[in-house]
């Protein structure tokens, strides 16, 4: 099963009015994982006016929380749990912090402003599908490198990650339905010389897309 989240931890900023908001998002896992990361920002920004959390967890949107932090009832979490949940994102946290600047932005204004804010901070991040898959490492000669670069333009895998040793270390991920092809794709091109290292089932980031 796959679902959609943010790619990377990511900060946005934007001033309204006199009001400097500053976005932070972050995939995670797990609720505590969120609760954790939400308490580190309220730390961070101790002096801030507002710290307005959103969590969404799960593969299927189950479990939803927020928070307004003192803002008016409704006008900054739920705005920005909503469009989360409506873009179809889990497994995420978004705070957004204020810093009043001494001009009330009304009811109105101040939804515009915390869900305008958070849309700032998914731009920022990025967005990706996670599904279930496998992460390899492989171990192969330089003279392999520029071929295996080509081949992931094909999109049956991804390179995550590459280690320049005496030989060459390629972390690559790939959808649990492209393991044999990947695979074959390996030894094809490195005439069965590369070495599998090690193979993990693990979730992993099929693509970025667009968050519009």
């Amino acid at each position: 099963m796959s679902y959609k989240t943010v790619y990377k931890e990511a900060e946005a900023e934007q001033v309204i009015q006199r009001s400097r908001f500053i976005t932070h998002v972050s995939p995670v896992d797990s609720y505590e994982e969120a609760q954790a990361y939400v308490a580190m920002i309220k730390e961070e920004y101790k002096d801030a006016t507002h710290n307005v959390p959103a969590v969404v967890i799960g593969e299927n949107q189950e479990l939803q929380w927020m928070s307004d932090d003192g803002e008016p009832q409704g006008t900054s979490g739920p705005p920005i749990l909503r469009m989360l949940v409506e873009e179809g994102l889990t497994n995420l946290v978004v705070v957004v912090t204020r810093y009043f600047g001494g001009v009330k932005l009304g009811t109105g204004g101040l939804v515009r402003a915390y869900s305008g804010s958070a849309k700032l901070g998914l731009e920022a991040a990025g967005i990706c599908t996670v599904t279930d898959g496998y992460v390899m490492e492989y171990l192969l000669d330089y003279s392999h490198l520029a071929k295996i670069n080509n081949a992931e333009q094909q999109g049956d895998f991804h390179i995550i990650h590459t280690e320049y040793m005496d030989k060459v270390k390629v972390t690559i991920g790939c959808k649990t339905e492209a393991e044999g092809l990947v695979i074959k794709t390996f030894n094809d091109i490195t005439s069965g010389t590369c070495e599998l290292l090690s193979k993990k089932n693990e979730k992993i980031s099929e693509k970025v897309v667009d968050s519009n």
